[in-house]
């Protein structure tokens, strides 16, 4: 009985302690590492554990613990996932013409975390994604920042960890062409800017008779889920992602942001090139997406991929994103060469695709870099990122492998074909097959 007694208090001591800590190190030596933030490392080692990077740096200046599991990746690049500050994955959707916004809708829940686009944008080395609703009103709903985890549930993606109680993402705004429609949504640009100018007013009232109430459950206001997604963007906690072309359209966001104090992320902003001194001057960052075909609306006739150097030039934080499928995830790292090509330099281009996009989300702490204490969010790829014959050949997020150009399942999502739209493809330990 007593040996019986202490082997049960040992097996419960052992299944108290995490999870993280029992895990095995793992250790990438002989690869090229760009941290992002710090200058390349020639024959790098990287080490993680615990959903962690433990240690980066050059052979010989870390120390590899003795029961890890090496992997000599010699002649290969390992660089942070990339994070696409704008995507449309998962079957995500918003508001409806029912009303020009709505604050109040969450994308959450109307995201599929068993589309197979996440699996091509983690065959695009994406780690992150701003899952985002449309633009076709002023105000579609509240984004979500994920991480492109294999997941069966939005819990096993979401970077919060309670929907009820904390904020899961931004909030989507849209001017120009887009929201303007049939009744009720706006007929002009100038009513475009009224009615979000009301909103925003409604919202400080909603705000300040909360203020006076002090806690008096008999004082509050009646509760408003539009009011409080507003209120949570007043306040800072949730940053709006504002889809904008024009250039006017791109100066009247900026105007909205400094009446009402709001942070702002302008996406897109096609004109950006021909307003980017006032840009800079807001201290407004520009998610920019990068073309290999532009066209579609006109609004976006005089779009151009000169934009991250006009940007940059300007000294603007610019970073980028796929609009997907504007711009399939399985190509987002092209983005950079692109911009390249334009006149953007290398290191503002590989900043733009991780380190930038994670102060955009306000998720620096944790992505957007190789350094010590972020999270295990790396991608090995064949060469140099901006070369047109690189390929992704792993993708892994918190330590955990999810893309592996080698394993013919995932082969077929990063290629395309028979197959390639099945749902559900999970290939890790205690998940459906493909």
């Amino acid at each position: 009985m007593r040996r019986t007694v202490a082997l049960l208090s040992i097996a419960l001591a052992l299944a108290a302690v995490p999870a993280a800590a029992q895990e095995r190190p793992i250790a990438f030596t002989g690869a090229r590492l760009l941290p992002i933030t710090s200058p390349p490392i020639e024959n790098g080692v990287l080490v993680v554990q615990g959903g962690k990077i433990v240690a980066v740096g050059p052979a010989g200046s870390v120390r590899i613990p003795n029961d890890a599991e090496v992997h000599d990746v010699s002649g290969r690049v390992i660089m942070p996932g990339l994070v696409d500050t704008h995507s449309h994955i998962a079957d995500a959707s918003g508001g409806d013409r029912s009303a020009p916004m709505h604050p109040d809708v969450r994308v959450l829940d109307a995201i599929n975390p068993l589309d197979n686009g996440i699996q091509k944008a983690q065959a695009g080395g994406i780690t992150t994604a701003n899952i985002m609703p449309g633009s076709g009103l002023l105000m579609s709903g509240q984004t979500a920042y994920v991480k492109l985890r294999d997941g069966r549930t939005i819990y096993d993606l979401l970077y919060c960890k309670d929907v009820l109680t904390e904020v899961c993402g931004g909030m989507k705004m849209a001017n120009g062409t887009n929201p303007i429609g049939s009744s009720p949504s706006p007929g002009t640009r100038a009513k475009s800017a009224a009615i979000v100018r009301n909103k925003f007013i409604q919202a400080q009232e909603y705000r300040e008779k909360i203020r006076r109430a002090n806690g008096d459950p008999s004082k509050m206001p009646a509760r408003d889920l539009e009011m409080e997604a507003l209120v949570e963007v007043l306040e800072g906690k949730r940053v709006v992602h504002f889809h904008t072309h024009r250039h006017d359209d791109i100066l009247t966001a900026i105007r909205l942001q400094k009446e009402f104090g709001f942070r702002l992320v302008l996406q897109h902003a096609s004109e950006a090139y021909r307003v980017a001194n006032e840009i800079a001057k807001a201290g407004v960052p520009v998610s920019t997406i990068i073309l290999d075909s532009p066209g579609g609306k006109l609004e976006t006739m005089d779009f151009s991929n000169a934009n991250g150097a006009a940007l940059e030039k300007a000294g603007v934080l610019v970073g980028f994103h796929t609009d997907d499928g504007i711009t399939d995830s399985r190509f987002f790292l092209r983005s950079a060469a692109f911009a390249v090509r334009y006149g953007m330099s290398r290191e503002a281009a590989l900043y733009a695709l991780t380190m930038a996009g994670a102060k955009m989300l306000g998720l620096e702490d944790r992505i957007g870099s190789l350094e010590r204490g972020k999270d295990a969010d790396f991608i090995i790829l064949s060469g140099d990122p901006l070369s047109t014959y690189t390929r992704v050949l792993q993708t892994w997020v918190e330590g955990v492998k999810v893309f592996d150009l080698n394993d013919p399942r995932d082969y077929l999502y990063a290629v395309g074909g028979r197959g390639a739209g099945v749902v559900a493809a999970f290939h890790h330990e205690g998940m459906e097959g493909h």
